[in-house]
């Protein structure tokens, strides 16, 4: 009653900049949803609801739900649910459905069910709420209302891919006595490590159970199969801003290697394209764009067609993983090339994925200076606890 008070307090403070910042592009439709209800209706009856903050955290929580809404009253073979993930039609719901926090969460989250709603603001859940068999909250959104309300409904409720980083366990343990009341309503943690677990319990979290990272469950396949060049092939995979720049002021191409270049966003393809176009008319190298349909022949080719580089990646002896060399990005997943044992180099700026890069082995890490010593030999990256996908979702059923 406190608790409800005390958010129904900051919501009436914080309401009238909500209302202002409702007014951006980014905020139009989930500010209202979240803070004054506008077009968020309370979800219907399920047996399953997932909760994932944004487009990453839904992304990882898809298989699950693609399972489970397939689901029939027999289990069914792990090898059958997973094959059938790409094909299923979730439209109409059925028994699952989701809440999320941001606008990129809720369009993705919508293509897989109509059963998609923004997550009201703390002080809405208790009269918003609908009753459910099973509550699944992903990774770190630890709302005491969410899991409070729903275990007193009746569900039963899971925290998915539990972790607390490095950067965030202090700030966790000045706040103690609030995850203390939130894990009272959670019946089963199922953390990424041990480390996670030790941390997690020290909060009050009880049944924690190790299963690795779900992101490393269902790793993306090749969509097609390429011909891999003759040569030794390398990749800068996913590069944002100053990435490409600095990578290839810093990298030498022998004579037999070809590289692939691949920027994260689709809107800087023709800004990448030119940088890489420059540097390879200085280096007397040819180039090509991916686009144009070539057959890999060019010294360097800058991939400028979306979905490909995970197929890159099965060509691939070694890839420069980025994301990583540039602070505030904190790196992206190592498990998609590794999949393919090919090397992978990473910057040191990986606080968003040290999860991910403590489930595989055999990564090294550089600045740019110290690219050109180690991308030339070929050495190969692992998976080494690779998430059991059929195991989790059996305790999440």
């Amino acid at each position: 009653m406190i608790y409800n008070g005390f958010c129904f307090l900051l919501w009436a403070i914080a309401a009238p900049f909500l209302a202002l910042l409702s007014l951006k592009t980014k905020y139009k439709n989930s500010i209202p949803a979240r803070f004054f209800l506008r077009r968020n209706p309370r979800p219907p009856r399920v047996k399953y609801h997932f909760h994932a903050c944004s487009l990453g955290e839904v992304a990882s929580v898809e298989p699950f739900v693609r399972a489970l809404s397939n689901l029939t009253s027999q289990s069914g073979e792990a090898e059958r649910e997973i094959s059938n993930l790409n094909n299923s039609n979730l439209k109409n719901g059925g028994q699952v459905r989701l809440s999320v926090i941001t606008n990129t969460g809720f369009e993705r989250a919508r293509k897989l069910t109509r059963n998609t709603r923004f997550l009201p603001f703390e002080c809405f859940l208790p009269f918003w709420w609908r009753e459910c068999e099973t509550l699944v909250v992903f990774e770190a959104e630890l709302w005491l209302n969410l899991f409070k309300i729903a275990k007193k409904r009746g569900a039963r409720t899971i925290l998915l891919n539990a972790r607390i980083s490095d950067r965030s366990y202090r700030s966790y343990l000045r706040f103690a006595f609030y995850y203390r009341l939130v894990f009272a309503h959670v019946d089963l943690v199922l953390a990424q490590s041990n480390t996670d677990k030790e941390r997690l319990e020290r909060l009050g979290a009880k049944n924690v159970q190790v299963v690795g990272n779900v992101k490393s469950a269902i790793v993306p396949r090749p969509t097609r199969e390429l011909a891999k060049p003759s040569k030794y092939v390398i990749t800068i995979a996913s590069s944002h801003k100053d990435e490409e720049k600095n990578i290839l002021s810093n990298l030498n191409l022998r004579p037999n290697e070809t590289l692939f270049v691949a920027p994260r966003h689709p809107e800087r393809f023709a800004e990448v394209g030119a940088l890489c176009e420059e540097w390879a008319r200085k280096k007397g190298l040819s180039f090509e764009r991916f686009s144009a349909g070539g057959k890999f022949n060019s010294n360097l080719i800058l991939v400028d067609t979306l979905g490909e580089l995970i197929n890159i990646y099965a060509i691939t002896d070694v890839t420069i993983l980025c994301g990583s060399f540039e602070p505030g990005i904190g790196g992206h997943n190592p498990i998609e090339p590794a999949q393919f044992d090919c090397g992978v180099i990473s910057g040191r700026f990986i606080h968003n994925q040290r999860s991910l890069f403590g489930a595989v082995e055999g990564a090294k890490f550089a600045g740019y200076a110290e690219l050109d010593s180690l991308v030339h030999d070929k050495f190969e990256t692992t998976i080494k606890h690779k998430c059991d996908f059929s195991h989790v979702l059996s305790l999440i059923k």
